[in-house]
């Protein structure tokens, strides 16, 4: 099986860069992280593990992050969450199983709220639903909010590379889009992986996402030695082993 390449215009001067594998069934969505892209470890181990399985797949950069045009400046949650909407809407059919890692988590769960019809199951790798109010306004001392009101960006050293620009309309508009305000009527499969040596989102916020949707099919899974990526030997066989039993090819 071979993947096709294209890009998706948005029609708003916004392309989309997307990679598609054919297959019978479901199809897996990768839902990427915070500037990350659909190159990464767990995107590709995937398109092998759905190649193998005779599965089809999706991924995709969003605006702003990866081939796709747009400035990652410019992005919000709620652009990114239209990006996904966007790709899956016009680029596939049938039953998806969505596979968010960390901010993907967040827009992953925001996509089967919006398509409960069509997500079958949703896997959270390091899930980081509401980061930027959680995570980022209220870790931040009150001289980084001043700078961040007055500038309107404040750049955050980041131990993956150059300083992440975090700006104040990422903030005012994450805060439009918070999911674990209250019960979400989430009713498919949920699985969620989660590293507890994790720096960047605590371990607890996936037990938080298991508590709040109206799902009983939940299971979440610990690696205690597992680091926010998960992209590790042993990680990535975990993520196949998850997704193959969603899809009812893991064997057993």
């Amino acid at each position: 099986m071979t993947e096709t390449t294209g890009r998706l215009d948005l029609g708003n001067g916004t392309e989309l860069a997307w990679a598609r594998l054919e297959g019978r069934g479901s199809t897996v969505v990768f839902l990427p992280g915070f500037r990350s892209d659909m190159t990464g470890d767990k995107a590709t181990a995937l398109v092998a593990c759905c190649a193998e399985l005779g599965i089809g797949m999706l991924r995709f950069d969003y605006s702003g992050h990866g081939s796709s045009s747009g400035e990652f400046m410019d992005g919000t949650i709620g652009a990114w969450a239209a990006d996904a909407l966007a790709a899956i809407d016009a680029l596939t059919s049938g039953p998806l199983i969505l596979v968010g890692s960390s901010m993907g988590g967040w827009i992953a769960l925001l996509t089967a709220l919006a398509r409960p019809d069509r997500v079958a199951a949703l896997v959270g790798i390091a899930a980081a639903p509401d980061f930027t109010q959680r995570l980022m306004w209220e870790s931040m001392a009150p001289s980084e909010r001043t700078t961040l009101e007055r500038d309107g960006v404040l750049y955050v050293p980041s131990q993956y590379g150059d300083p992440t620009p975090i700006t104040l309309k990422l903030i005012q508009d994450g805060a439009n889009h918070l999911v674990l305000t209250g019960r979400m009527p989430i009713h498919c499969p949920v699985r969620l992986l989660h590293g507890q040596a994790d720096p960047d989102v605590p371990w607890e916020l996936a037990l938080r996402i298991a508590e709040q949707v109206d799902t009983p099919d939940v299971q979440v899974t610990l690696v205690k030695d597992g680091d926010h990526r998960l992209s590790r030997p042993s990680d990535l066989a975990l993520l196949r082993r998850t997704v193959a039993a969603l899809l009812g090819q893991d064997g057993a």
